[in-house]
C-alpha cells in the first residue's frame, strides 16, 4: 500500500551533524559583495521565485509554479492506476496536471495507523488537494487536511510529481507555507524504499521544520533542525548525489550525511498526514499548507 515513513523512528540528534550545520550557517551569514548572504545550494538562489534552468551537476526536469489551469477539489480522484510506478496517474485529472502529478489513492492509510495513535488518517486526494490563484494572483497548490466533525479519521494527502518518480539521485526543491495551523497535522516529504529514507521537510505543523536521514541498512538517524515556524514562507531543498545527501532551508545547508545514502531509484512523495507526536487533530478541525512552486532536477543525465 504505497510508501510510508518508516515505523519506530527514534528522534535522537546527531551531534556532529548539528555542529557542522551550525558552523556552515555562521559562514553563510557572511554577506557577499552585493550585501546578501550567499546561498549554499547548487542553484545559489534562496529567493522566492521559481528557479529555472540547470544548476551545477543538476538538470532541471520539472518547474511548476501552478499558474496554469485551476484544479478544483474532486479532480485528484481515481488514482489507483499503476500505483507507485512512473506510469501512475489520476484519471480525474486532465491535461498537464494528469501528465505531471499523481497522488496516493483514496483509502490508503497514513503512517499514524502503524503507531497506535488515537487519531490516524486515510488519504483522500479528492477532497484535500486543489490548485488555484491566491488573492494576489500567485498560483498555488493547496493541501487542506481535515477531520470530520463526527470524529472519523483525518483526511490526509500525499502528492507525487510524476517526472521524478523512480529516479536515482537529483535535487528536489519547493517553496511552502502553512497558511492555516491546527494541532494534529504534519508533513513528511520523503524518498523511501529498500530500508532507506530521506525526509525533508518533516514535522508537526505547530512545531519546527526539520530533516531526517535514515541510513540504508540501519544505524542512527541523522536529525537536522531547519526552521522554527511552518507559518513563514520557506524554500526547502534536498540534494541527493552518490554517497551524499544534503538538506537546505532558504539557501542555508542544515544537514549533510554520507552514511548509507541510497543508490537506487526512489520517488519523491510530498506526504502530508496526521501527527505522530503531540495531540491528535480535533473533530471538525482543519489545517492547510500552500505550495507556490516545485522544482526538480536529475543528476548526471547529460
Amino acid at each position: 500500500m504505497g510508501s510510508h515513513a518508516a515505523t519506530g523512528r527514534r528522534r535522537r540528534p546527531v551531534v556532529f551533524g548539528a555542529l557542522g550545520a551550525a558552523l556552515l550557517a555562521a559562514l553563510l551569514s557572511i554577506p557577499s559583495a552585493g550585501g546578501a548572504p550567499v546561498s549554499a545550494d547548487a542553484c545559489r538562489d534562496a529567493g522566492a521565485e521559481l528557479p529555472r534552468g540547470d544548476c551545477g551537476p543538476f538538470w532541471q526536469v520539472l518547474a511548476e509554479d501552478f499558474t496554469g489551469d485551476r484544479v478544483p477539489l474532486g479532480a485528484f480522484s481515481d488514482c489507483e492506476h499503476h500505483v507507485d510506478t512512473s506510469a501512475a496517474y489520476c484519471a480525474g485529472l486532465d491535461g498537464a496536471y494528469r501528465d505531471n502529478w499523481w497522488a496516493y489513492p483514496t483509502g490508503w492509510r497514513d503512517t499514524a495507523n502503524d503507531r497506535a495513535r488515537d487519531v490516524a488518517g486515510v488519504y483522500h486526494p479528492e477532497d484535500t488537494v486543489s490548485v488555484r490563484p491566491a488573492e494576489n494572483g500567485d498560483g498555488r497548490m493547496r493541501i487542506r487536511m481535515w477531520r470530520p466533525a463526527d470524529g472519523g479519521p483525518v483526511h490526509a494527502s500525499a502528492v507525487v510529481p510524476r517526472a521524478v518518480m523512480q529516479m536515482k539521485y537529483g535535487k528536489y526543491s519547493a517553496r511552502i507555507k502553512v497558511t492555516k495551523q491546527a494541532p494534529g497535522y504534519k508533513s513528511a516529504w520523503l524518498h523511501y524504499g529498500g530500508g532507506c529514507e530521506m525526509d525533508h521537510p518533516e514535522g508537526e505543523w505547530t512545531g519546527t521544520l526539520n530533516a531526517f536521514h535514515h541510513p540504508c541498512g540501519g544505524g542512527e538517524q541523522g536529525s537536522y533542525e531547519g526552521a522554527d515556524d511552518w507559518t513563514e514562507w520557506h524554500t526547502v531543498s534536498t540534494e541527493w548525489t552518490p554517497g551524499h545527501v544534503r538538506f537546505f532551508v532558504d539557501g542555508r545547508e542544515t544537514g549533510h550525511d554520507t552514511r548509507g545514502v541510497p543508490d537506487r531509484p526512489l520517488s519523491w512523495v510530498l506526504q502530508n498526514e496526521s501527527a505522530l507526536e503531540g495531540p491528535g487533530a480535533a473533530p471538525g478541525s482543519s489545517a492547510q499548507l500552500e505550495i507556490t512552486w516545485v522544482a526538480a532536477y536529475a543528476y548526471g543525465w547529460k
